[in-house]
């Protein structure tokens, strides 16, 4: 349950990148950058209730262990995947319904700080929370 709590976004590493790689334009880049994102997470066993709030939108979402699930970028790319448990972290498989083409994200506690890795066509990037 180390997951538990809120998580404010504190900085990025090679995002613009990432994003420009998934196809998101030039201005959607450069606010998503900057887009103040919030992340309170909730588990209780195996079920998790994500809240993400941003510049852009509050999205609620909830998921079980291993079940597959569909999600809405904020860019509004649709995928379809699920989130398991591997060892301490959290990873996700993903799979765009526009091209088939595999989104991976870890989620894992390091230190005091949540650290948010996602790889796409081989450009990792990260996003660092500390809890807020």
């Amino acid at each position: 349950m180390a997951f538990n709590g809120t998580w404010k976004v504190e900085k990025n590493e090679n995002y613009e990148k990432f994003m420009e790689v998934m196809g998101v334009n030039i201005m959607k880049r450069k606010l998503g950058a900057h887009d103040n994102l919030k992340i309170t997470i909730q588990q209780d066993g195996n079920k998790f209730t994500v809240k993400e709030s941003s510049n852009f939108r509050t999205v609620d979402i909830e998921f079980n262990l291993g079940v597959d699930f569909e999600y809405s970028l904020a860019d509004g790319t649709e995928l379809t995947g699920a989130w398991n448990m591997e060892g301490n972290k959290l990873v996700g498989t993903f799979t765009r319904k526009d091209n088939g083409k595999v989104l991976t994200a870890y989620r894992e506690i390091i230190g005091d700080e949540l650290v948010q890795t996602y790889v796409y066509e081989g450009v990792e990037a990260k996003r660092i929370f500390k809890r807020g």
